[in-house]
């Protein structure tokens, strides 16, 4: 199974304005949350390739590190026609499915995307994974590419499932802890700094915002 990720990012002058952060740091904490999750997703066995969709200078130099496809996006309408672009790049190049990561989960690890193709039920199939917080949704995986359209917007993890389901009988909701410990707000924040999965990580997240 030809296995791409889908990285949507937001230019970082854009980015993480409910952390209340100056935009260096901002700018940092993007970085060094890219920089996690490409290390995942370029060694993971199960993914091909990793496209990075954004219209981030940083973001594609940094993506360009990890020898990643780098899909332009001037536009920056949005995740979900972030998505749409990368979707017609995997279709056109032949790609069976492909998982649609945000760029700020840094406590990820490899294991948890081994855990989430237990669930692949070729040839269609789903498997969505929430936010801590069951709003968002923050990972999907779909087969094929096309299988249907994302909704990154207000309960997008619920209408996910509803819209999956509506596609195939293979929709699998699950949970894995470190993929749904996202980071947007202050709260998101001081969770990831008491649930420590990455020792490391978490230092170097503590020294950008300075706790």
């Amino acid at each position: 199974m030809k296995t791409a990720a889908i990285i949507p990012i937001k230019r970082f002058s854009k980015a993480k304005t409910r952390l209340g952060l100056s935009k260096h740091k901002v700018s940092e904490l993007c970085a060094l949350m890219l920089e996690e999750i490409l290390r995942i997703t370029c060694t993971s066995p199960h993914i091909v390739q990793t496209v990075l969709v954004t219209g981030d200078s940083e973001a594609a130099k940094i993506g360009g590190r990890f020898d990643s496809t780098i899909i332009r996006d001037e536009c920056d309408d949005g995740v979900n026609e972030a998505v749409a672009l990368a979707d017609r790049y995997l279709h056109k190049n032949g790609f069976d499915a492909s998982i649609v990561l945000p760029q700020d989960i840094p406590y990820i690890k490899s294991q948890d995307i081994d855990f989430m193709m237990k669930f692949a039920a070729p040839p269609n199939f789903a498997v969505i994974v929430p936010s801590r917080r069951f709003d968002g949704t923050n990972a999907l995986v779909r087969m094929p590419v096309d299988l249907m359209n994302t909704h990154y917007d207000d309960d997008s993890y619920r209408e996910h499932i509803k819209i999956a389901k509506q596609h195939t009988r293979n929709a699998s909701p699950i949970f894995v802890r470190r993929i749904m410990m996202d980071l947007d707000t202050k709260a998101d924040l001081e969770f990831l700094l008491a649930n420590v999965e990455k020792p490391s990580v978490a230092k170097r997240i503590a020294d950008i915002v300075g706790t």
